[in-house]
């Protein structure tokens, strides 16, 4: 015979509405009953019917994930396992199953989000990226369905999102190059439609100019976030003849791809050329040398992310923000002063 929820409540003492508002997650019940309810349907092996209680409550419990494009790219790079490691994290804690989607263009992103707002599948969605004129933004606005970016918006200032301060954080690699004595230095970007890219680049450009270091655009390259991406690029630097003495990266990925492809080339890193990534991924330790990085706190903007969207979700005092999660510097062995020349 299958368990229900009044052999729950009686096993537990309390009465079946009771132990539907534990599943619910009400917050008038206690923590401890709370718990007890919650031991004893694990005791009886109960699962609520998600679907039935959806009909009744009008949630699903369910916390939707946009992925970037393209989603192959997403799985190489651990900034992306990690961040959505912190969201499926503190979602369980909070009561969520998470659900992820992606699509192969923009306009097949744009449907997937559709589909799952207007199918109501989850009662949430996180989005993992941002691009100028982005229509999912415009698209759960318009619905004023609950959602938080992960990044910045260049088109809309009042929705919430979590984010770093990039053009602070680039800008203070490029200042402390400058300080050890590059004035030779490269940048290497993701796609410059991602507003990550374009605040990262932003902040490189203003401690050059601060500086008084001219911007070379031959120094400067756009990419993808892969190690194949970053060979191509670390192909071209060798060939320069005034080649940078430093490379920030806005990934370890890349900053990993540029490290290799240039000891194929007979460079050394420091030596020759030093290489700043962004992330700090375990990958920048892993790495010989040891990469030098910025750790933009990737596991805590996750669980944020949920925290404030659940906040938003359940309109318990929520407000739009932006919260900026504090970066820092990390340096290691793939930085040194420029060799005199």
């Amino acid at each position: 015979m299958a368990v229900t929820i009044v052999h729950v409540a009686a096993k537990a003492g309390v009465s079946p509405s009771t132990v539907s508002r534990v599943i619910s997650n009400d917050s008038r019940i206690s923590q401890k009953t709370s718990r007890k309810v919650r031991k004893v349907m694990e005791e009886l092996g109960y699962h609520p019917n998600t679907l039935a209680k959806s009909l009744v409550t009008k949630t699903t419990n369910n916390i939707g994930i946009v992925l970037p494009r393209p989603a192959d790219e997403l799985f190489q790079n651990q900034f992306f396992s990690e961040i959505i490691r912190g969201i499926v994290t503190k979602a369980a804690s909070c009561g969520y199953d998470v659900l992820m989607t992606t699509g192969a263009s923009p306009m097949e992103e744009v449907k997937a989000v559709e589909r799952l707002v207007q199918g109501r599948n989850v009662d949430g969605i996180v989005l993992l990226s941002s691009h100028k004129d982005d229509t999912n933004i415009s698209f759960l606005r318009e619905k004023k369905f609950p959602f938080v970016l992960v990044g910045r918006s260049e088109d809309y200032s009042d929705i919430t999102s979590v984010d770093n301060d990039n053009i602070a954080a680039a800008y203070s690699i490029t200042r402390h190059l400058i300080q050890l004595g590059h004035r030779r230095i490269g940048f290497v970007s993701g796609p410059m439609e991602l507003t990550v890219s374009k605040d990262r680049f932003d902040g490189y450009t203003k401690a050059l100019l601060e500086a008084g270091i001219a911007i070379q655009d031959h120094y400067v390259f756009e990419g993808t976030f892969t190690p194949e991406s970053a060979a191509h690029i670390a192909d071209q630097l060798v060939k320069l003849e005034d080649r940078p003495t430093a490379v920030i990266t806005i990934d370890d990925v890349l900053a990993f791809g540029i490290i290799r492809s240039l000891w194929n080339n007979g460079l050394r890193v420091p030596e020759d050329c030093s290489v700043v990534g962004f992330n700090n991924t375990s990958l920048a330790e892993m790495c010989l040398p040891q990469i030098s990085t910025v750790d933009i706190g990737t596991y805590q903007m996750g669980q944020s992310t949920v925290q404030a969207l659940i906040q938003h979700i359940k309109g318990d005092g929520f407000e739009q923000a932006r919260i900026i999660i504090a970066h820092q510097l990390i340096w290691r062995d793939s930085v040194r002063p420029p060799e005199q020349s």
